[in-house]
C-alpha cells in the first residue's frame, strides 16, 4: 500500500485543543459540525502542563494525578457536547508536557489528523498565545491546515457556515 493509499483510507480528522473557555466550546461546535458534514472525526486534545514542584515530589505526583482527572472529565463532557450535536463520538488524548510541543507531536504521530481547529479569544490582548503561535509564527511549517473560530461567533452564526 503506498503511503497515497495509506492516508486516504485514514478517517479526517479534526483536531481541538479544548480547555474550559467559551471559545474553545465554539471550535469544538465547528470541528464537529464540519466533521459530520464531511464524514470526518473529531478528536479532542487536552494538553497538562507541568507543575513546578520538583523538590515536593509527594505533592508534585497529586497535582499531576489531579489534573489527570479534570482533564478526563473535561474530555468526556466535551465530546458528550459533540456526540449530542452531531452524533459522533470523538477520540480524546490527554498529554502532560508543552501545549505546542505536544500539540506538534500528535499531529506529527496521527496522520489522520488533517485539520487543526482553534477557538480564538475575544480578549483585548488578542487571540491567545496558542492561537498567535500556531496561527501565526509557526502556520508555514505546520503540515495541515489550522483554522481559527473567532470567540465572537454565536453558535447559529457557526451552523451557518458549516
Amino acid at each position: 500500500m503506498t503511503d497515497t493509499t495509506r492516508a486516504d483510507n485514514l478517517r479526517r480528522n479534526f483536531l481541538v485543543i479544548v480547555d474550559d473557555t467559551p471559545e474553545c466550546r465554539l471550535a469544538l461546535r465547528f470541528a464537529g459540525r464540519r466533521a459530520k458534514r464531511t464524514g470526518g472525526g473529531v478528536m479532542l486534545l487536552k494538553v497538562i502542563e507541568p507543575a513546578d514542584f520538583q523538590h515536593w515530589m509527594t505533592v508534585e505526583n497529586l497535582m499531576r494525578e489531579e489534573a489527570r482527572e479534570e482533564a478526563e472529565e473535561l474530555l468526556q463532557s466535551l465530546a458528550a457536547e459533540v456526540s449530542d450535536l452531531t452524533g459522533i463520538v470523538p477520540e480524546y488524548r490527554i498529554r502532560e508536557g508543552n501545549r505546542v510541543d505536544e500539540i506538534l507531536a500528535l499531529i506529527e504521530e496521527e496522520e489522520g489528523i488533517r485539520l487543526l481547529v482553534l477557538g480564538a479569544s475575544t480578549d483585548t490582548e488578542g487571540p491567545g498565545p496558542l492561537v498567535s503561535r500556531l496561527a501565526g509564527q509557526m502556520a508555514g511549517s505546520m503540515r495541515i491546515p489550522v483554522t481559527i473560530v473567532p470567540g465572537n461567533m454565536t453558535p447559529a452564526e457557526i451552523d451557518d457556515v458549516t
